[in-house]
This record gives C-alpha cells, sequence and structure tokens, in this order.
C-alpha cells in the first residue's frame, strides 16, 4: 500500500471526527432545550461519543447497501436546529437517504421542513404526562429507572418520583444505589448517583428519586410525598391478577397500574407495537406480558399479514432468571432446581399461548416450549412456522428488514444478516426481537427464523413505550409511524 493511500485513509477519517465532533453540541441543544430525540437507523445518538455516532453511521451499509457519512446527515441536523423542531424523535439517518433519492431538485432545507409538517403539527399535540413509582427494584426494576432517566434530560414529561422496596439488612439505601450504578452485563450507569440518606432518596443525574420502604401496597400514601394521579409499574410479579394488583389502584394518589409479567384472568396482556391500540382510557390495570410474548409476536404478526401462518411451534432457548438455583436445591418447579450456570434446562413456556392474547387470530396455531440454557442474558426464540404460501429465503430475509426498518413494527423488530454474530452481541438492543436473517431456513411454506432478544433490556424498553401510552406522552416519530 502506497503512503498516499495510508494518508487519504487517515485524513478520511479525521474529517469524520471533526464532523461527529460539530454535531455532538446540536444533537445535545435540541433535545435538551426542544426534546428532539435523534437516531441514525435506529441506533440513538444522544449523549454518544465521536466513535458511537460514526459507527452509527456506518450501520447504514449492512441494511441499505449503501454508505451513509456524518458528512450526509450534519447538514440536516443544522436544518432541523434553524427550524425550530420540537417535541418528537426524528431519524437523520432515513432523512438523509431519503433526499438523497428523492430531493429531485428541492434546497435541503425545503425537503426537510416539507417531510416534518405532520410531525410538527401532531407534537402540539403532546400532552402533559404522570408521575411514575416503581414497585419493586430488582432486574427490569432498574433497567426501567435507567431507562426512564435517560429520557428526562429532554423534559420528558414521564416523571420517574419513587421507588418501592422492603427494606433489607444493613445500609440498604447504598445498597440500592450501588446495584442501579454497576451492573454485571449490562455495564456501568452513565451518569451520577447521590444518597440522601436524611431523606431516603436517590438524585440520579438530576432526578430525585424518594425511596419508600414498604411491606404492601396497602401501607403506601402516595400523595405524602407529593404523587399524585400516578402510574404504579409493578415488578415483582407478586400479584399477577386484577384482584392482586388492585391493591395498587386503592392506594392514594395512584391513577393506573403496569405490571411487568404476564397478566392472567381477564387482564388484557399488551405487547406494544402489536396491540397497544387496545388500551381505552378505561383500563387501569394492564400487563405488559412477557419478554418472549414481546420478542416473537411482533414477528410473527408481520409473518402473518404478509403469508399467513397455518400453525407452527416457538421453542425458546433462554438465558437462565434469578428464579433458578445457583446450585443444585429444592425448587418447586421441575428441573429448575437444578444449577442454572451448569445446566441446559428443558422448562415450559406460556408465551407461544399468550401470543394469541395479543394477535388472536394465532389462537390455537402455536406450541411452545422452552430450553434454560448458561447464559446470564439474550435469549433466543426459534419460529418453526407453516405458512399458507410458498416463499423463499430471499424475499422472506428481505420482507423482515423491510419491516425492521419502515414500518410501523420497526421499534419492535430489529433485523441482523451476518455470519458471526452470537448472543452477547445483543446485550442492550433496544428492539424486542432481532431476526437473524442469516440463520433463517425456507423449504416451500416450511420457514425457520430465529430471533434474538435481550430479555431484559428490550422487554424494559417495551414496558416503557406502554408506560408512556398510559401517561400521555406521545411524540411523533419521523419518519411517520402511525400511533
Amino acid at each position: 500500500m502506497s503512503q498516499d493511500v495510508r494518508e487519504a485513509c487517515l485524513n478520511d477519517w479525521k474529517l469524520r471526527e471533526e464532523t461527529a465532533e460539530a454535531m455532538i453540541p446540536l444533537v445535545g441543544g435540541l433535545y435538551r432545550k426542544n426534546n428532539v430525540v435523534l437516531s441514525v437507523y435506529g441506533r440513538p445518538i444522544i449523549n454518544r461519543s465521536v466513535i458511537d455516532i460514526i459507527k452509527a453511521h456506518r450501520f447504514v451499509r449492512q441494511v441499505e447497501k449503501e454508505e451513509l457519512s456524518v458528512q450526509d446527515t450534519l447538514p440536516v441536523l443544522k436544518v432541523l436546529v434553524d427550524c425550530g423542531v420540537a417535541n418528537c424523535h426524528i431519524d437523520i439517518g432515513k432523512m438523509a437517504i431519503q433526499f438523497r433519492e428523492e430531493g429531485q431538485g428541492q434546497s435541503l432545507d425545503d425537503f426537510v421542513k416539507g417531510q416534518l409538517e405532520q410531525v410538527v403539527e401532531q407534537a402540539k399535540s403532546a400532552q402533559d404526562g404522570k408521575d411514575v413509582v416503581l414497585y419493586g427494584f430488582g432486574r427490569i426494576g432498574r433497567l426501567l429507572a435507567r431507562i426512564m432517566v435517560e429520557k428526562a434530560g429532554g423534559g420528558q414529561s414521564m416523571r420517574l418520583r419513587a421507588i418501592v422496596v422492603r427494606k433489607g439488612k444493613g445500609n440498604d439505601l447504598m445498597k440500592r444505589a450501588s446495584l442501579l450504578r454497576r451492573d454485571s452485563i449490562h455495564g456501568s450507569f452513565k451518569g451520577t448517583i447521590q444518597v440522601d440518606e436524611e431523606n431516603t432518596a436517590l438524585i440520579v443525574n438530576g432526578t430525585y428519586i424518594q425511596i419508600i420502604y414498604a411491606n404492601s401496597p396497602s401501607e403506601i400514601d402516595y400523595t405524602q410525598y407529593g404523587i399524585n394521579d400516578a402510574l404504579v409499574i409493578d415488578n415483582t410479579g407478586v400479584w399477577r391478577d386484577a384482584e392482586g394488583l388492585g391493591q395498587h389502584a386503592a392506594c392514594k394518589g395512584v391513577a393506573k397500574v403496569l405490571l411487568t409479567a404476564p397478566g392472567k384472568g381477564d387482564l388484557k396482556n399488551i405487547v406494544y407495537g402489536v396491540n397497544h391500540g387496545d388500551i381505552e382510557e378505561s383500563d387501569n390495570i394492564l400487563s405488559a406480558a412477557s419478554c418472549t410474548t414481546n420478542a416473537i409476536t411482533p414477528v410473527l404478526k408481520a409473518l402473518n399479514d404478509e403469508y399467513g401462518i397455518e400453525g407452527g411451534h416457538v421453542e425458546t432457548v433462554h438465558s437462565y432468571t434469578n428464579d433458578q438455583n445457583l446450585i443444585d436445591n429444592y425448587h418447586k418447579g421441575d428441573r429448575r432446581g437444578r444449577a442454572a450456570a451448569l445446566n441446559m434446562v428443558i422448562t415450559e413456556t406460556g408465551a407461544a399461548k399468550a401470543v394469541s392474547k395479543a394477535l388472536p387470530e394465532l389462537e390455537g396455531k402455536l406450541t411452545g416450549n422452552a430450553i434454560r440454557v448458561p447464559t446470564p442474558n439474550v435469549s433466543m426464540a426459534i419460529l418453526s412456522l407453516t405458512l399458507n404460501k410458498e416463499v423463499s429465503k430471499d424475499d422472506l430475509n428481505d420482507y423482515l428488514r423491510e419491516v425492521s426498518l419502515h414500518s410501523s413494527l420497526q421499534k419492535q423488530i430489529d433485523y441482523v444478516h451476518s455470519p458471526e454474530v452470537v448472543s452477547s452481541d445483543f446485550v442492550g438492543n433496544r428492539c424486542a426481537g432481532i431476526v437473524d436473517g442469516e440463520a433463517t431456513i425456507v423449504s416451500g411454506n416450511r420457514v425457520n427464523v430465529y430471533v434474538w432478544y435481550d430479555n431484559e433490556y428490550g422487554y424494559s424498553r417495551q414496558v416503557v413505550r406502554i408506560a408512556q401510552q398510559l401517561c400521555n406522552v406521545y411524540y411523533p416519530t419521523y419518519p411517520w409511524v402511525e400511533k
């Protein structure tokens, strides 16, 4: 390789770094002042480093088969700053590609403003939200706290006001703060955490969070803490029907309750992106279903809409969870008493049947089972389906890739096509499930679709999306996605 080529590569990289550095204050200003959340093909660029921003642009070549540079999106970003857009989510990567393909001689300024007309109009109707309380502070509770604090920087109207836990022995408050600060799977918390011992509270990136010690919901009057008309998100799973969760609804200061586990009885199980339209104003208690149901239902909906599903089986390869034993010991569930980190454990799952609660047209068409495996996070669902018509592997993958990029399910379905990806590559993925196109198998009308999912973080994102709807926090998205 000649010296000129080496110099050209290095100079190109320096230019990309310089351009990304120029983007950071513009991205931050739009977020903090105007509550505009920016991304590049679904990859967020708020509070990200220069390298993170460059990598988000580099990712585009995997899905659009063409390059996208920071030099393409910086001009778009400058127009957004000048036009005063507010209270919305904008994918500047998709906007830059769309301008390249559809600009037709327009100036970038005219194109951007024209594309955002509907988004700006919808943003005017954004409503104030409610106070939010986390009841329980385990794996999902701590991730929900991280996500909600992350969103608070832009003036997000969903306010995390309190966390309810049973008081533990020792220095409970410091231990809670430490568990929020350090996570063996998801890494260190990006920010600062202060402990207010005198008032029993945590101050997380400026968000003041009251810690309430209680052994049951009946002990709590939230209005004593200035909390009113709150949404309580129950992460404990202790109560899973309307009667049990009604204990929260009976508390002073509570308006609605959301369960982060499959609901029982007549409780609505909501998979955001699929049946969130079923939520009515009168619904005071709802379930966010399970992580697996959230991972597979959007993909099943997409396949059923396009090809029709005659029947099939869902096999879940699931990371071990806290309800299994670390070493062999008694457990009320079959096989779950064996050491989780040493064994593959066959167990049951209700996810396949639960799909029909969000997607009634698949009632009775799916069976399911699960295998717990010795990994701490990220799971996989294998959808073995018989479709109503034949399809090729390329056509099936192209369709699912398109759904992941340009449909109302783009926040639920991600798509990857690489022969080298493994489970740890999907830690922290924001989508409910990620289709592995390389692994797809097709034979006529029989298909096997492999769906990865971060059963902790991806699910928590789905919970937050439901919470936003319950709190009347809705920000329109560009490219336009129906509510």
